[in-house]
């Protein structure tokens, strides 16, 4: 398992990175970002939707710890995107409660999670892992890249 480390230097250069990053996801594939606060997650998620074709407004997903987009696949298909906020999740017990279970073994669907270590066992062992790191009074971000558990697109079934 290879790990892949990216510089970024602002918001707009983590987007890119995470556009080009989203050229290798299939429908299934789930991608854990983790990182403190600010580090620059929900930007590199509003790249893979750019990528994706996603019209929406992408937001952070804090209070509503599960926004949904529709995007299309670079063949044309129609696909959903999941972006999930497991901030607020005090507990793995609560996941049942917004649906978290269903969404993250749909097969059908791209879904990306921040803060992953709320879900506790509630995860698939087959994801994207994406840390981004960097100081918070500077743009500067390092972003590591990292494959776990099989190939992209494999299936994550429990």
């Amino acid at each position: 398992m290879s790990v892949e480390t990216l510089r970024s230097e602002g918001e707009e250069q983590t987007i890119q990175i995470g556009e080009q990053f989203a050229t290798r996801l299939k429908r299934g594939d789930l991608v854990v970002l983790q990182g403190d606060l600010g580090a620059g997650k929900t930007e590199f998620v509003k790249g893979i939707c750019r990528f994706l074709a996603v019209d929406d407004l992408v937001t952070s997903p804090t209070f509503s710890i599960i926004n949904q987009y529709s995007g299309q696949m670079p063949e044309g298909d129609p696909v959903k995107i999941y972006h999930v906020d497991l901030y607020r999740i005090e507990s793995p017990d609560q996941l049942v409660d917004v649906g978290f279970d269903d969404m993250v073994f749909a097969h059908d669907a791209i879904k990306l999670v921040e803060w992953p270590e709320h879900a506790g066992a509630h995860l698939p062992e087959a994801y994207w892992s994406v840390g981004l790191e960097g100081a918070e009074d500077d743009d500067v971000r390092t972003i590591t890249i990292q494959r776990y558990g099989g190939e992209a697109g494999d299936d994550v079934s429990p």
